[in-house]
């Protein structure tokens, strides 16, 4: 089979293939969002749950962007975990943020279990350790969640994590048995089908090409607009300069998969024999789990700026033969490459733009479950209730050192420096 580049696993396997219509003409809205990925229909769907009149513009198709394309693992807390929140900004905001840490994936259970949602949901995520030293980072972990409430963590030993992943690569892990994995796209487009249920309408291929700020916002596209009391932007990396000052906050980035051809029985018993999904402990991390047809798919790396890398399989495939030699004869059926947002905190930027747009961005790798968490905090925040919303507006939003010009190699420097600490093991 050809490789296909331009189309990823998911796309091929979407439940829904449906095409929305274009806006056309004038519009009112309670609630518009501009984005049709997990943080606006997260957002859009809990709205429509408390009886606003939502409304979605998407550019392209629902789920396009990191929501439809990313490695459909729940993992919980943020890209920097408790700690860092802690000694940067004070044990109130850590606690705060604690609270609302493991949030996400109760919203995505609830969603798949209320909607009845096919995205071949499965329990169990592991954190991989490669080296003593990342072990014992993973015991710190562990006391540290705990200490937030949660307590559904298991430390594997070596023995214990070769009984859940074939390889003998890692030294140890952390399972964390409330994380899990699933179908991405059709995750999201589950629950698009959820709002247009509760009377919500998503226009695709509608890319929001001005804004005018006001008491009412009113959002154009190429052939029409929608007028509402609030907006949603949920763009991410995907928002373009629509909005300037959301762009200089945060840089897009790349990150590649590659999915094997479907698996026997045995192999994938061989590889992940209680089909727990898995992620390495590195700065550049690798993570893998099987599809609910039986694939392997296999995923990591980094290119800043965005840039596609022109040979994707390349740089993935030594990577999984590094954790998987037997694999040496399988055949790649799938590669491509998605787009998520990076901060120069690796925390999430939530804010207001006036006293009606709302915005949630930046979540730097970890935006399944915190994409999930911002629409609640985002919908809470329209209703009146802003105080959770408001310990992540509270944060500062540093741009990158050097402007749009430098922050691609300064940031691809400081990944080099880390991976190369990854790779001496210290």
């Amino acid at each position: 089979m050809t490789i296909q580049h331009t189309s990823s696993y998911y796309a091929a396997s979407a439940n829904d293939t449906r095409l929305r219509p274009a806006l056309q003409g004038d519009e009112r809205a309670d609630v518009c969002v501009i984005g049709a990925g997990f943080t606006g229909l997260s957002s859009a769907l809990h709205l429509a749950e408390k009886g606003y009149r939502v409304r979605v513009l998407e550019a392209n198709r629902i789920g396009f962007g990191a929501s439809g394309r990313n490695g459909g693992q729940i993992v919980h807390s943020y890209s920097r975990d408790l700690d860092f929140i802690e000694q940067h900004y004070g044990k109130d905001t850590a606690d705060a943020m604690g609270r609302m840490a493991f949030e996400g994936g109760r919203v995505i259970r609830d969603f798949v279990g209320r909607y009845g949602i096919s995205c071949d949901l499965k329990d169990g995520g592991i954190f991989a350790a490669c080296t003593d030293k990342q072990l014992h980072e993973l015991e710190a972990k562990q006391r540290l969640w705990e200490r937030h409430g949660h307590e559904q963590l298991e430390l594997l030993d070596e023995t214990a994590i070769r009984s859940r992943v074939g390889t003998t690569r890692y030294v140890g892990g952390l399972i964390d048995h409330s994380g899990g994995h699933f179908h991405p796209l059709n995750l999201v487009l589950g629950e698009a089908a959820a709002l247009e249920s509760l009377g919500g309408v998503i226009y695709e291929d509608s890319a929001v090409i001005r804004v005018e700020e006001g008491d009412k916002v009113r959002l154009h596209t190429a052939a029409g607009s929608i007028t509402a009391d609030f907006v949603v932007v949920a763009g991410n990396a995907y928002l373009g300069g629509l909005i300037p000052q959301l762009a200089a906050k945060s840089m897009p980035c790349g990150t590649q998969v590659i999915t094997t051809e479907p698996l026997s029985p045995e192999t994938q018993q061989s590889l992940l024999p209680r089909d727990n999904c898995v992620e390495d402990c590195n700065y550049l991390l690798d993570y893998f789990r099987l599809s609910g047809d039986g694939r392997l798919i296999y995923g990591g790396g980094v290119t800043y700026g965005a840039r596609d890398p022109s040979r994707i399989e390349e740089l993935i495939r030594p990577n999984m033969l590094k954790t998987f030699p037997e694999l040496a004869d399988v055949k790649v059926d799938f590669a491509w490459t998605g787009n998520f947002l990076l901060t120069l905190m690796r925390l999430p930027q939530f804010g207001r733009i006036g006293s009606n747009i709302y915005y949630a961005q930046g979540y730097s790798g970890h935006g399944i479950a915190s994409s999930h968490l911002a629409g609640r905090v985002i919908s809470e925040a329209i209703g009146g209730q802003a105080e959770r919303f408001d310990v992540f507006a509270g944060l500062p939003q540093t741009p990158f050192p050097g402007g749009r010009l430098f922050r691609v190699p300064l940031t691809a420097m400081g990944a080099w420096f880390y991976s190369l600490r990854d790779r001496l093991g210290i």
